[in-house]
């Protein structure tokens, strides 16, 4: 190795240095999580939805059973019309429009529809349009009246309609549902929900169910660019979250790997960072869950954090082999991608793994962080221990005299680099 090559060798040393001062602590990482989590939940384009039914048929709990964060409850709702509110709230990719009870007058419920054909016509075409209707019916009653018939098949033709049969109890309901989908009703689908547990009386309740049916309607309604926003906002399909953060991992895994390849050491490390980061940030925005900073930094303090996690398993030996032109290039390139590669899916489905458990703890309200803790180490290891076969260093053959060369180079460029 000559004086150039030592003198750029230097430089590269010291810009990977730098640039993992960056993230010199889990708080700095951890910052940068929850930025980049924020700035993806803005970038996503909103799923608008009209829900429309009679006071008291439970549409604000189809709302908070069906979308994080109790949006009936905690958004915020404005008045659009006289009888439309369009509710919102932050970091909720959601306009949800709701109209006051049909149970009103003739003359009421006129004005209700045409305030709803207006919002529709209005919007048809932009970023707001109305993706679909949950027109909600409450299925204890047993019966829709010959106006909201009328009224629903209107509406369908301008927009697709859910005809939900809220507070359902199976079986029970089957009749009505029988009787509605002979009216050839033009709904996208009829589907029967019971939102929450239903105490019909000491020894007898109805379990929830219906929800994961309604929301798989909702996604064939929805366009594809839109379909990231939905899995963000729902809570009932926690499968169909882990199968998109996976997806998304195993990506991140095919760009991690070639980063691998750049023949100049710690160069790697520095793209590493941030592209690890940018993973978790993503996974953390199809979860939508809402986390605060301290659970983050247990989380990924637990592992050491994603600038510690770099380093783990990247020896002298595999950055100096890509200073040897020709056999040590290639080779050191394959070795740094192979651990690359599993060091980013150890992060990345391990913090999957959390997450899956962190969301159920929430939802039966018995979060534990250190248990969340231990499991994110104990899962980083067990997803290390999965892949280190992809390492294979044995692939690497070289002569005493030149490996004892490589490490002593290696060594005084490390020296030199760490002690300006």
């Amino acid at each position: 190795m000559n004086d150039k090559n030592l003198v750029t060798c230097n430089k590269v040393f010291k810009h990977g240095r730098d640039k993992m001062k960056q993230y010199s602590a889990p708080f700095d990482v951890v910052d940068d999580i929850l930025k980049k989590t924020q700035q993806e939940i803005e970038n996503m384009p909103p799923i608008n939805i009209l829900v429309v039914g009679k006071t008291g048929v439970g549409k604000s709990t189809l709302i908070n059973h069906l979308f994080r964060d109790n949006l009936a409850e905690t958004g915020v709702g404005k008045p659009v019309t006289q009888h439309l509110r369009k509710i919102t709230k932050q970091y909720m990719p959601l306009n949800l429009y709701d109209t006051r009870g049909l149970e009103m007058d003739a003359r009421v419920q006129a004005e209700i529809q045409t305030e709803i054909f207006e919002l529709i016509d209005e919007h048809q075409g932009t970023e707001e349009a109305i993706q679909f209707v949950y027109y909600c019916v409450n299925a204890f009653s047993n019966r829709i009246e010959e106006l909201e018939i009328k009224f629903i098949n209107k509406l369908a033709k301008k927009t697709p309609v859910i005809l939900v049969l809220t507070q359902s109890i199976q079986g029970r309901t089957d009749y009505f549902q029988a009787s509605l989908e002979t009216l050839n009703l033009h709904v996208a689908a009829i589907q029967q929900v019971m939102a929450k547990p239903f105490v019909i009386n000491d020894e007898v309740t109805v379990e929830p169910f219906g929800l994961k049916e309604l929301l798989d309607k909702s996604f064939e309604l929805v366009p594809t660019d839109r379909y990231h926003t939905l899995n963000n906002i729902q809570i009932v399909d926690l499968k169909r979250k882990v199968a998109a953060a996976r997806k998304w991992t195993t990506g991140y895994i095919t760009s991690t790997f070639g980063i691998g390849f750049v023949p100049i050491p710690f160069a790697d490390a520095s793209l590493l960072v941030p592209m690890q980061v940018t993973m978790l940030a993503h996974i953390t925005a199809i979860f939508g869950i809402a986390m605060d900073q301290s659970t983050l930094v247990s989380l990924i303090g637990a592992v050491g954090g994603t600038s510690s996690a770099t380093f783990l398993g990247r020896t002298i030996v595999s950055n100096a082999f890509k200073f040897m032109p020709g056999v040590g290039t290639i080779v050191g390139g394959l070795i740094s991608g192979a651990t690359a590669s599993t060091i980013t899916s150890a992060l990345g489905f391990s913090y999957i793994e959390v997450l899956t458990l962190l969301v159920k703890q929430e939802k039966v309200g018995t979060l534990n962080i250190r248990a969340l803790q231990k499991m994110m180490v104990k899962q980083f290891k067990k997803q290390l221990n999965r892949r280190k076969d992809a390492i294979n260093t044995d692939e690497v053959v070289l002569e005493k005299s030149k490996m004892k060369n490589i490490f002593t180079q290696a060594t005084r460029i490390l020296r030199q680099s760490l002690n300006k």
